[in-house]
């Protein structure tokens, strides 16, 4: 099964690698229309999407004694880990979402975001030409009031990069990013490829984002008594053809990626490194959004 489909999956990949190297308006303008669709549906479900969110803080008797381990650096105990209360308030709605809108697929990869799926409709087309499909990743990462940062810390398999495939029996491979920061720089060995070829011979350029959930703090004086949520910021990623190729946001940008949180003894397959938000920005406006509740 591994090379069944290899032959036309080179040939079809190297076409779609440069059609679009050729073209990054097609790349550029299918990251702002899922990005458009994300914030349509947030709006569309804001209402419900608090409920949800809010609902861990009311059902605290049932997980008081089981609270969710502390994460990060130095934690001082006072708030619990919500990473998976954003998981499941957003990535079951989105599904639901894309599922009544487009043409879905929820293809299998051994590893990659949160959520994930290949959406197709033949509005999809007129922005991607050579495809009517695109595979949407995306991460969401809850934060509280003290780790509300204006950027996003990201796996290797959560970013695409160069996407280089010369010869058929290589598959494909990524150069390394160099995550630049003022006091130290690390290659971010990003693992997703920029465009995938499925067995049926679909075309689906692979398209980034990050939902950020931020809960506030309630206390009573003497203790936390609730982490209900307050804004929602979303944030898209280019493609890694536009970040390596044309444009070339990379070297525009060189600040883009920066030193996230691991050190050097971990494997350098798995060292995360941190998204602007603000160059983000700059790249585009529209690539970071943020909705207060």
């Amino acid at each position: 099964m591994f090379k069944e489909y290899i032959n036309k999956q080179f040939t079809s990949y190297q076409n779609a690698v440069e059609y679009y190297t050729i073209n990054p308006d097609c790349i550029i303008n299918i990251e702002k229309f899922v990005m458009n669709e994300i914030r349509h549906f947030i709006n569309l479900h804001l209402p419900e999407i608090k409920r949800d969110y809010d609902e861990a803080s009311y059902l605290y008797p049932f997980w008081k004694n089981y609270p969710p381990l502390d994460r990060g650096r130095a934690p001082i105990g006072d708030q619990y880990p919500w990473i998976e209360v954003g998981e499941q308030v957003f990535g079951n709605k989105l599904s639901r979402y894309f599922a009544s809108n487009f043409g879905i697929k929820d293809s299998g990869l051994p590893s990659g975001s949160d959520d994930r799926c290949i959406i197709s409709s033949e509005r999809i087309k007129k922005d991607l030409g050579i495809t009517d499909s695109v595979w949407v990743f995306i991460d969401i990462k809850s934060a509280g009031p003290r780790d509300d940062f204006n950027h996003a810390v990201m796996s290797p398999y959560q970013v695409s990069g160069s996407g280089d495939w010369n010869q058929m029996e290589d598959g494909v491979s990524n150069n390394p990013i160099l995550a630049y920061g003022k006091m130290a720089s690390h290659d971010f060995l990003c693992s997703l490829s920029p465009v995938y070829v499925l067995s049926d011979g679909t075309i689906a350029p692979l398209v980034t984002f990050v939902i950020k959930p931020v809960y506030k703090m309630l206390y009573n004086g003497n203790e936390t008594i609730g982490q209900p949520l307050e804004k929602i910021k979303i944030a898209c990623i280019p493609n890694g053809l536009l970040l390596t190729h044309n444009p070339n946001y990379l070297g525009k940008y060189p600040g883009l990626f920066f030193p996230g949180k691991d050190d050097k003894s971990k494997d350098a397959r798995k060292i995360r490194a941190r998204v602007s938000f603000d160059i983000l920005k700059k790249i585009d406006s529209w690539r970071v959004e943020e909705i207060y509740v």
